[in-house]
């Protein structure tokens, strides 16, 4: 006979949660409602099982009732269960596809999202202020990159209110997501096999997954690389082969410390990207920010990039392990003893390299006056749960864990409130950390950094692009421009003027198209500069 208290005390108290509080009802919210029918199937890890799937919305500022129409969307979805270890919890992370009435995967748009089949539900649980996520998306969208778009909604599932959630988008290579060019079967060699890919640091749960084991020792085992695009069932052994070989030649470059000269790690990744990352990750303390949930990607004829970011749950001070809840030290140096994931070696060795962290320091300094500034992100945390406010209540009703630990809580407030505030104070301290440490005063006073960061501007731009450059040389560069597909457009040979600046005229007989370029400038056989621009 089954009995729960044959459990341990934390899966007895989930296992109880799972079946209380359910009486909580919704009428009507601020956030968009969704409501998913099974029609009496049960949600698995896998398969996904079709399902009926509906969102109300009327707009923003606007109520939604439970009695209003489906009005954003009404059709079927094929749905199960995601995560890893969050499927412990009674609260379910949902991954779906979004299907026309006769079940084909069916591209759509969702609260205002762009175009797309393949969705998921995140359900805010071990993370009690429920924004950690959103707020750190939002703030490195603010960067200039692709981070997963979110919309926080309230979830009605089979007639039962399930708590907030956050409709979300999924890492995927498309024009709207990771733009980087399309892989067929048949581009197995020359300038098509160059890219894009998309590969992925994790655990192994889910789908199917392949991959290699990197040549070189982390603190304990060795990085795992999985083929996240093209998909392990769908890409070719050339690929496979050039993607390997890629990363491998990066490893290599850095494990020997080659930071100058041929074969130096600036012939394989793009810096600015890894240092993006590296200040995101280290902002929010991330325990799991380097050796899991982290992607890697390559365009066509392009370095390989870090990121997009993924997996901010357990960031700013919310696991109770590895430091990870003290606001100082630094997240790419910790060793978590003989656990199977490890940060990539390499991460320490592009630290070690004085350049890179100059230029770190440099755009630390530069975003920490406007979109990482006390004042930004502040704001930002406000802005969401102001949102919340409404659902909170409903959501810690339906979900009874104020005031209790759940793993790997360290910090365990008594109202939503205090959880808020605490991270807010959190993040302060942690600031203070990173402003002492990443400053220009960290190579002393003999070696400043430069004054001048790289600049591109105006971005969009129109007829004319200025480029500031951070190098104190000049002389001759070489600019390329790459559209979206990764084909060069226009190769120009330019002089770099003595106060490291180039301007480039697009008008007449140079016109440009509208649209999203890569510009790459090049000089004395270094990439100097890597940079998305936008033509109006």
């Amino acid at each position: 006979m089954f009995s729960y208290l044959r459990f341990p005390v934390f899966f007895q108290f989930l296992f109880l949660i799972s079946f209380i509080s359910v009486a909580q009802t919704l009428t009507k919210s601020n956030l968009p409602i969704v409501i998913i029918n099974t029609n009496g199937q049960f949600i698995s890890d896998s398969p996904k099982i079709i399902a009926d799937f509906g969102i109300i919305w009327n707009g923003p500022g606007k109520q939604n009732s439970i009695n209003d129409a489906m009005n954003d969307f009404k059709g079927k979805i094929g749905i199960e269960i995601r995560g890893s270890s969050s499927q412990m919890f009674p609260k379910k992370s949902y991954g779906f596809e979004t299907k026309s009435l006769d079940l084909v995967t069916t591209d759509t748009t969702l609260l205002g999202l762009p175009k797309e089949n393949d969705w998921i539900l995140y359900a805010p649980y071990t993370d009690k202020t429920m924004i950690r996520d959103v707020l750190t998306y939002t703030l490195d969208a603010s960067l200039g990159h692709w981070s997963p778009r979110c919309r926080f909604v309230e979830l009605i599932l089979n007639d039962r209110y399930d708590g907030v959630y956050v409709l979300m988008e999924k890492i995927k290579r498309n024009k709207n997501r990771v733009d980087i060019a399309k892989l067929t079967t048949t581009d197995i060699s020359g300038n098509n096999l160059t890219g894009g890919y998309i590969v992925k640091i994790d655990k192994t749960t889910g789908r199917p997954t392949d991959g290699w084991t990197s040549d070189y020792l982390n603190i304990a085992g060795k990085t795992y690389y999985q083929y996240d695009y093209p998909e392990p069932d769908v890409i070719t052994r050339e690929q496979k082969s050039f993607i390997q070989a890629w990363i491998r030649n990066m490893e290599t470059s850095l494990n020997y410390a080659k930071y100058t000269g041929p074969g130096n790690y600036h012939e394989f990744l793009n810096d600015t990207s890894f240092i993006d990352f590296m200040i995101i990750n280290e902002l929010a303390k991330n325990i799991d920010g380097y050796r899991l949930s982290s992607y890697l990607y390559k365009g066509k004829n392009d370095l390989l990039n870090c990121g997009p970011i993924w997996d901010f749950n357990l960031g700013y001070g919310n696991a109770d392990y590895g430091n990870a809840w003290t606001t100082d030290g630094f997240e790419y140096q910790v060793n978590l003893g003989g656990d199977n994931w490890q940060n990539p070696f390499w991460w320490i060795k592009l630290a070690q390299d004085k350049e890179y962290m100059k230029k770190l320091i440099t755009r630390w300094q530069l975003l920490r006056k406007e979109q990482l500034s006390n004042q930004r992100i502040a704001f930002v945390v406000d802005s969401l749960t102001n949102l919340l406010s409404e659902a909170t209540t409903r959501n810690y009703a339906r979900w009874p864990i104020m005031g209790v630990k759940i793993w790997p809580n360290y910090y365990v407030g008594q109202s939503y409130v205090s959880e808020v505030n605490w991270m807010k104070d959190w993040i302060n301290k942690r600031l203070i950390f990173l402003d002492q440490w990443w400053s220009p005063s960290y190579f002393g006073p003999e070696q400043p950094l430069e004054e001048k960061p790289v600049s591109v501007y105006p971005n969009p731009f129109s007829e004319l692009l200025n480029v500031h450059l951070a190098s104190t040389e000049f002389g001759k560069a070489t600019v390329e421009i790459y559209g979206s597909s990764g084909l060069l457009i226009r190769k120009i040979d330019v002089d770099i003027k003595d106060d490291n600046r180039i301007t480039l005229e697009f008008s007449e007989n140079n016109q440009l198209k509208s649209g999203i370029y890569l510009l790459r400038i090049i000089s004395y056989n270094k990439v100097i500069l890597n940079e998305k621009v936008v033509k109006i």
